[in-house]
């Protein structure tokens, strides 16, 4: 008998054509001259992309394995044939290995291994993200080989598909290759011999394993490519069976080969001659006939070897057909238990489709409504005997209940019994064993059981070697599976990292140069008068051209930190000026936002928030306050605003819900007010800017239960802004309430938002004196040129800087301005005079320096360079001396008011007695002209 030439580089038709790939053998009958230069170029890739010190042979992965299915509550195992499928690295299943679609994959791509001792001998597991796969081999020697395959087979699809491209730096292609050298010259598994009895060509020809029932091993998940299979193996034996009416037409099969490893080989030669574009007549058809005909005598006679098969004894061929009835007639039957189910769904549907017609069909409406009444006393039927039967049901709940508790009793009392008897046994037991020593020989007893013990012992610790040996087997194997992804992760995250850190900084570099160049337009622009017409086109065209970049357009690939038209809170990133010469000014703005971004997201912005991640219950420390500082994340905000608000306010229950009722009975002198100022409240905020937002309602309610909660203050304007904000981060409008009355009754001294806004103006006294000792140089030019900054700091403190400085870098100043106070104010209003003290020198015009102070707030792009003038540079700023200066200037204010008072009460006392001589007196221009 000849042995078959074996090729591994032809795919297979079908799941049953199972072969094994042997390259070096060359003795192929069957193939044509293009199938060898086929073959043999096949091999030739094969043989460049496998390692040199690796075998050049490769056996297809397929064989019998036990899969644990799930029918309803039972847990059953069903036979299974697998295939594996390398260019997709899927692990396939069918029910037989003659079926033609499979009944599902296993992707083992992303899949992890595992064979567990205590589940029994050859079962193991595959894990994949979306579920775990429980198989079970004949053997543990044949579970292992299927493990250590499996495993090798995954890493070289992974290898293969995670290279990188021609263009990747030399630096990460350098540590790939030498990941791929450590990993390979790492053996931690030896290999495991080839159960040739359970894999391979072998165990495809022969028969499936049969299950206790015809239904057990039927798929109820795939019906339809069940009965795909069916059908397919159906159609085949009708085409044997046309040949002359006998199923044995023997004269096809004498122009073959009668090897069944030749069969084989032709078939697969058959199948890539097909596959490579080479039939060129109708001889490669009529050999496929021949090979699917073939293939399905051995599928239809799975109980007899393949030479019984190929006998033409009379008495033989009775045998097979015989088994071949038996095997049609399972098939049968579980085809007739689906019918059965399927009739039973058509007589309810045809039972529903009958009274639906009666319904239609009736003449009259009387009629009709004569049936819906039948059908409503037949609903009504039912549902009394449902609650009859549900009060049966409660009735035998109360009966089964007792009888529980009653067999509990009896349970006990045998328990009591059994632990008697027990007893009583172990007395005997005792008695017996004395005896038996008295009258035995003490010698040879204590021998006895000395051997006894001896061979238990050597038992136990036989069992024990067993399962050392299996463990650490799987703890080898898990060993080397860890190893390898571990060192995969690590490569790629560092890989990602560096790549990450790259790319932020070239676009950060990006954005600057980018603002550069608008920096320099908009110096152009402010020169174009003094410019050539010529020249004067040109920048105007490139500053036109300027305008209409996106500056929120991401780069090809992905951005690390778009800019999004608003921020996490609906405030505006980009600010939309009116004015035409302010549009390039608002690109700048942009850019420079987008560039500190990616700048400060890894060095500074990932470690603070990994630090507020750690931080768990919040309690008053220096650590926290220096954390508050340095400005809150997003995702915490909302929790430390709360925790700082709930430690000085107390909150009644119902207080704010009652204020609420008041608003709605009894309308508020204030109200007219507030309506007027919720249009004009966060124009830049898109959660506002609409007279129909959702938060609209929510500040009207704020600010009407605070007039009825401080009649004193009632409305100031100002407050609608502060609640705003609160409103945004806190969300719940009750807590945006207390946060207000926090920063209104607690932040800010008294009188702060009353009418005569008496401390707000000391608060500019003092600042105007903290101005001139911190910058000197700055209060002396603005003396200079007469500018009083109060009209430009006044807003600041009242409403702490809403609608002056940028979103995120305002957040961060509330954040410190919750916790501490109004001295952060005061730091900050500084900070900004420091952060553009030399732009504001450079200018030497009154109202240049005006219409500087009036926008250069938002000019403030780097919060963290803010942050460590207001909280390092102008250290000290002790407390004491901000209340000592308060207290000073409201004496001198009040004194100022107390003398503006008297002067004006003696002016209207004199006005008062002056006033009807004067107006007999006064005399016209156009009298005194005449």
């Amino acid at each position: 008998m000849k042995k078959r030439p074996e090729s591994g580089a032809c795919p297979f038709a079908a799941p049953g054509n199972l072969v094994e790939s042997n390259p070096d053998n060359n003795s192929s009958n069957g193939a044509s001259a293009k199938e060898k230069d086929l073959l043999s170029s096949s091999g030739e890739l094969e043989n460049v992309q496998l390692k040199p010190s690796r075998e050049t042979t490769r056996k297809d992965l397929c064989g019998y394995l036990n899969k644990l299915g799930i029918k309803g509550p039972i847990k059953t195992w069903k036979s299974r044939w697998f295939f594996y499928d390398e260019n997709k690295c899927h692990l396939l299943y069918y029910r037989t290995a003659q079926d033609i679609n499979p009944l599902g994959s296993i992707d083992l791509s992303s899949a992890s291994f595992d064979g567990r001792v205590e589940n029994g001998e050859g079962v193991f597991e595959i894990r994949t993200p979306s579920r775990v796969f429980t198989l079970k081999a004949i053997s543990k020697q044949a579970m292992m080989y299927w493990l250590q395959q499996l495993q090798m087979r995954r890493w070289e699809f992974c290898n293969a598909q995670s290279r990188f491209p021609v263009g990747s730096s030399q630096l990460v292609n350098e540590t790939l290759a030498g990941r791929t050298n450590v990993v390979d010259s790492e053996d931690f598994l030896p290999p495991v011999k080839t159960p040739t009895e359970a894999v391979g060509l072998k165990a495809a020809s022969l028969p499936a394993p049969q299950t206790s029932t015809a239904l057990q091993n039927i798929s109820f998940k795939h019906p339809w490519t069940e009965i795909q299979n069916t059908v397919y193996n159906i159609c085949g034996s009708r085409q044997l069976w046309g040949n002359n009416g006998n199923v044995f037409n023997f004269s096809e099969f004498q122009e073959h080969p009668e090897n069944p490893d030749e069969e084989q080989e032709a078939e697969v030669e058959a199948g890539c001659a097909v596959k490579d574009g080479l039939l060129e007549d109708g001889r490669v058809e009529s050999r496929l006939n021949w090979i699917r005909k073939a293939r399905w005598m051995n599928s239809g006679f799975p109980g007899l070897p393949e030479e019984l098969s190929r006998e033409r004894n009379p008495m033989d061929k009775v045998s097979v057909l015989q088994q071949q009835i038996l095997t049609l007639t399972e098939e049968v039957k579980s085809q007739k238990e689906l019918v059965k189910l399927l009739h039973k769904a058509l007589e309810a549907a045809q039972q529903e489709k009958r009274v639906s017609s009666m319904y239609l069909t009736a003449a009259e409406d009387k009629d009709r409504l004569e049936l819906v009444r039948h059908k409503v006393r037949q609903i009504a039927d039912l549902t009394s005997r449902l609650e009859a039967l549900e009060q049966e049901k409660k009735e035998l709940e109360q009966t089964l209940t007792l009888r529980d508790s009653h067999i509990q009793e009896l349970k006990e009392h045998v328990q009591l019994l059994m632990e008697k008897n027990h007893a009583k046994q172990q007395v005997v037991m005792a008695l017996t064993e004395q005896m038996a020593r008295e009258l035995s020989d003490p010698l040879q007893e204590a021998n006895t059981v000395t051997a006894e013990t001896l061979y238990k012992q050597q038992e136990e610790i036989e069992h024990l070697k067993d399962d050392i040996d299996a463990y650490k087997t799987q703890n080898q194997f898990l060993n080397s599976e860890i190893h390898q992804v571990t060192r995969l992760w690590t490569s790629v995250a560092e890989n990602e990292k560096a790549l990450l850190m790259k790319c932020a900084c070239l676009q950060a570099r990006n954005c600057q140069m980018e603002s550069k160049y608008l920096t320099v337009l908009r110096k152009l622009q402010e020169a174009v008068p003094g410019l050539p017409s010529s020249h004067a086109e040109l920048v105007r065209n490139l500053i036109q051209e300027a305008l209409q970049w996106d500056v929120k357009e991401e780069a090809e690939g992905f951005n690390l930190n778009p800019v999004s038209e608003y921020d996490e809170y609906g405030f505006m990133t980009v600010p939309d000026y009116e004015v035409e010469d302010w549009k390039l000014l608002a690109k700048i703005q942009a850019l420079e936002i987008k560039s500190n971004n990616l700048r400060s997201q890894e060095v500074v912005e990932k470690p603070l928030r990994d630090r507020w991640n750690s931080v768990g219950e919040l309690s008053p420390s220096a650590e926290l306050k220096s954390l508050i500082r340095s400005g809150i994340p997003v995702e915490h905000r909302q929790r430390v605003w709360k925790w700082i608000v709930s430690r000085h306010c107390s909150h009644p229950p119902d207080h704010y819900q009652r204020l609420l009722r008041q608003s709605k009975s009894t309308e508020h002198p204030a109200c007219r007010q507030i309506e007027l100022d919720l249009p004009r409240t966060l124009t830049n905020n898109k959660h506002f800017s609409s007279p129909t937002s959702q938060l609209i309602p929510k500040l009207r309610r704020v600010l009407l239960a605070f007039s009825w909660h401080n009649p004193a203050i009632g409305y100031c304007q100002g407050l609608n802004r502060l609640a705003a904000v609160a409103l945004l981060v806190l969300e719940d409008e009750e807590s945006a309430f207390w946060c207000l009355v926090h920063i209104v009754e607690n932040l800010m001294p008294a009188d702060y938002y009353s009418d005569t806004l008496i401390t707000s103006q000391v608060d500019q006294r003092v600042f105007k004196d903290f101005l001139s000792e911190k910058l000197p140089r700055l209060m002396a030019h603005f003396e200079q040129y007469r500018i009083d900054v109060s009209l430009i700091t006044f807003n600041w403190f009242l409403v702490a800087f809403v609608d002056s400085l940028v979103s995120d870098i305002l957040l961060r100043v509330w954040d410190a301005f919750l916790y501490e106070g109004t001295k952060v104010i005061f730091r900050y209003a500084l900070a900004i005079f420091k952060y553009n003290e030399e732009e504001i020198l450079r200018i030497h015009d009154s109202v240049e320096i005006y219409q500087y102070l009036h926008f250069f707030t938002r000019m403030i792009m780097d919060g963290r360079k803010l942050m460590n003038i207001a909280f390092n540079d102008l250290n000290p700023f002790p407390m004491k001396l901000l209340r000592n200066r308060r207290s000073m200037h409201r004496e001198e204010l009040e004194a100022e008011l107390c003398e503006l008072e008297q002067i004006k009460a003696a002016y209207v006392k004199e006005r008062a007695e002056q006033g009807p001589q004067d107006l007999k007196e006064v005399v016209s221009e156009e009298e005194e002209e005449i």
